[in-house]
């Protein structure tokens, strides 16, 4: 099995984050079960605001042409993202990335198991214009990984050569993109995926 560090995207430039949150189980049994799950909730796009909590963004999954899905995310699928911040020109108020990958390796019999889900800003699905709809350029991205190693859990966020997206865009989103890529810089961002990596383990636990 590949070590999962190297399925995620070379940084080069921009900057680089990592945010985990970690559960330890009595069993191994318990552990693979706890990964299913969270697995699960991981694929379902649409819910993650559930499993983030109260203020987190909201997300809906789309096919290319940017209409709603419903069921569980695919490799081409895109979402938008609501952000409780001003919204983009290029995206209509959301931001919007693509599913350019999901890998998963290992079963309850093997010694480690993960799923990871890459994605990457892409240009509003509904609209004509090239014009990359979020605050980040194309060159960064975020992998989210489900990973089981023995009896422990870890849910992740990793963002990668993340740019903030001021070139080719009008004057509102120069001065917006640039602004919250500085928010996030200042680790304004970091609780929104703290609370959601954490979500995706604990959440059925949280909710009882």
């Amino acid at each position: 099995m590949k070590n999962i560090t190297e399925q995620l995207p070379e940084q080069q430039t921009g900057r680089q984050t990592d945010f985990t949150h970690e559960k330890v189980y009595y069993t191994l049994e318990s552990a693979h079960v706890a990964f299913r799950a969270a697995c699960g909730r991981l694929l379902s796009v649409d819910k993650w605001h559930e499993y983030a909590g109260a203020g987190s963004a909201k997300f809906t999954l789309t096919n290319n042409l940017g209409d709603e899905l419903f069921g569980l995310a695919a490799e081409g699928f895109y979402f938008s993202i609501d952000l409780p911040a001003p919204g983009s020109d290029a995206g209509d108020g959301l931001e919007w990335v693509m599913i350019e990958r999901i890998a998963t390796e290992g079963s309850a019999d093997t010694a480690e198991e993960y799923l990871l889900m890459t994605v990457r800003p892409v240009p509003d699905p509904k609209r004509a214009d090239p014009e990359i709809a979020h605050f980040y350029e194309d060159v960064s991205t975020n992998t989210l990984i489900i990973r089981r190693d023995g009896r422990n859990l870890t849910a992740g966020a990793h963002g990668r050569n993340e740019t903030p997206n001021n070139e080719d865009v009008d004057l509102h989103d120069k001065i917006r993109n640039t602004a919250i890529a500085l928010m996030a810089r200042a680790g304004l961002a970091g609780p929104q995926w703290k609370k959601l990596v954490k979500g995706l383990i604990e959440y059925e636990e949280e909710k009882e």
